[in-house]
């Protein structure tokens, strides 16, 4: 009979997986078959099964067989991984750095700014018994629970890997390497202790974990929950290759999210510089893209404080402390507390907003605890044509065009343009020489879709715009595609600014009318 399948961190059937299944009455092995099925003649009832295959790690796990729905038994490939916990703190707090390796390896701690910066080297790792470095998944759906790496074999304190955050806020990455010269950095994100100064920058956790399938799922992959059986090929079984209307959110009821896993898309190679391009299909719109905007940053001399939004969300970050706050690249998962927070900042007590990305605050989070939370995409269909909302937000609360002045549409999706000024009196423009008509923003970083500063996703005005939303540029893209670069003041000294794409934070050091225009607004907002 049919007790269970093998699969890795990717939940991908893996075969030829020896399974040693024993108990009382039992002794008996047997092979994981191409689907990773696992079949075996057992009377239903406990047992200890231990799973082995080369190039990934063994363990053994008492579990119950043949009672009900197949057991899910998962698997890690030896290969170099890591993450720090909690992913975001505020100086002077710990850290636990969680490492998966199937070789010592060697770990430091660098800054990521203008320069990337040797913080402090933290040591080599190993263990007196073989392999004590290998971690252990566990079985089932862990995208829900967490990995909970470090939970077993550590429990000496003198095995607690901990690492206390540097005084100064910032980007900080982990740098991992095995004695081979197999290299993997991961991201840390350290808060002030207190304001230090009048900018406050947002980094999109929440996104990155929403775009994250380590374990299998992702709110892109299985957004639902994970399938009965382990993928065997993508293309012939996910449903965004094999639904022909191409419907990813199609209920109401979506399983949670852990942020307790390795983030493999956060990942930034060795040898890669700030001044290079955004090499890969996802870097380019989450960390290694946001340090972009952190490094540009420092080079034009605008001191800032650096929070994950789960800090906001958490109320790490008030908002009365700072005169500006930016968010960039892909901001698209905020929780409604987040969302009218900063509206209530905004339209009620003065505070200046720039909004430096594209298809932000589309979606609606809802956290279960301080590690999980739910992503609330509702039914897309009823996103439709004709239909009344504008976002996946709007389904819950409202359109975030109500505060952005934009909202994220399909039209010029996957494609790349400059922008055309509108509107050259307007004093973003000062020290640009642009005039109407001109164009700028040829140039980007952005490797994986590159033609300029409109790109990747981008948004528009909508009805839902406040009705002094001032249009400043159009992106040139395809089908009306292009983004409406912003701008709205609603009174009291308040002003949200919007770049309202994805690419404009990877043009900012290599095209200097996109500097320009981004350092008009933040000597404006900061004042």
């Amino acid at each position: 009979m049919l007790i269970g399948y093998v699969s890795d961190e990717r939940y991908v059937a893996t075969p030829d997986v020896q399974l040693e299944i024993i108990n009382d009455a039992v002794n008996i092995e047997v092979r994981a078959r191409a689907s990773g099925a696992v079949y075996a003649d057992i009377p239903p009832g406990e047992y200890e099964v231990t799973l082995a295959r080369n190039g990934f790690g063994s363990k053994r796990v008492r579990v119950e067989l043949g009672n009900g729905e197949p057991h899910h038994f998962r698997l890690l490939p030896d290969r170099l991984l890591g993450y720090a916990w909690p992913k975001w703190v505020r100086s002077g707090e710990r850290s636990e750095f969680r490492v998966h390796s199937a070789e010592q390896y060697k770990l430091s701690l660098w800054r990521y700014g203008w320069k990337k910066e040797l913080v402090q080297p933290i040591g080599w790792f190993d263990e007196h018994g073989p392999r004590a470095t290998v971690q252990i998944t566990p079985d089932g759906d862990y995208t829900q629970t967490g990995i909970q790496w470090n939970k077993f074999g550590y429990t000496s304190p003198h095995h607690k890997q901990f690492i206390t955050a540097p005084k100064r806020s910032g980007l900080y990455y982990f740098h991992a390497k095995g004695e081979s010269g197999a290299f993997f950095s991961f991201p840390w994100i350290v808060a002030p202790a207190q304001p230090t100064a009048k900018i406050a920058v947002l980094l999109s956790n929440m996104t990155w974990n929403a775009y994250n399938n380590f374990g299998g799922r992702s709110n892109y992959i299985h957004p639902d929950r994970l399938p009965p059986t382990p993928t065997v090929n993508a293309r012939l079984e996910l449903r965004r290759y094999t639904d022909p209307d191409h419907i990813n959110y199609d209920t109401t009821d979506y399983d949670p999210l852990s942020f307790d896993r390795p983030e493999p898309i956060c990942h930034i190679p060795e040898d890669e510089e700030i001044t290079g391009p955004v090499e890969g299909r996802a870097p380019c719109h989450i960390a290694p893209a946001e340090w972009r905007l952190l490094g540009w940053l420092e080079r034009e001399g605008f001191d800032h404080d650096v929070y994950a939004e789960t800090q906001f969300h958490f109320d790490t970050l008030n908002l009365d402390d700072y005169k500006l706050l930016i968010i960039s690249t892909h901001p698209e998962y905020w929780s409604s507390e987040m969302y009218f927070k900063l509206k209530a900042w905004v339209f009620e007590r003065g505070g200046r907003l720039m909004y430096l990305g594209g298809n932000g605050l589309n979606c609606a989070v809802e956290f279960l605890d301080e590690q999980t939370c739910i992503y609330r995409n509702g039914d897309s269909r009823r996103l439709g044509e004709g239909s009344s909302f504008e976002s996946r937000f709007h389904l819950r609360h409202e359109s975030e065009a109500n505060l952005l002045g934009v909202v994220y549409d399909d039209r010029g999706i996957m494609t790349a343009a400059p922008y055309e000024v509108i509107d050259d009196s307007h004093w973003v423009f000062e020290g640009t020489g642009l005039k109407n008509g001109d164009t700028f923003g040829h140039e980007s970083q952005h490797a994986r879709i590159p033609g300029g500063a409109s790109g990747h996703e981008t948004d528009k005005m909508s009805p839902a715009s406040p009705a002094n939303t001032h249009l400043l540029a159009r992106g040139l893209n395809p089908n009306e595609g292009g983004a409406e670069m912003v701008i709205h003041e609603p009174r009291n000294g308040a002003a949200v600014f919007s770049s309202s794409s994805i690419n404009w934070p990877t043009s900012l050091l290599v095209d200097t009318p996109v500097s320009q225009i981004t350092a008009n607004v933040i000597r404006r907002f900061a004042d």
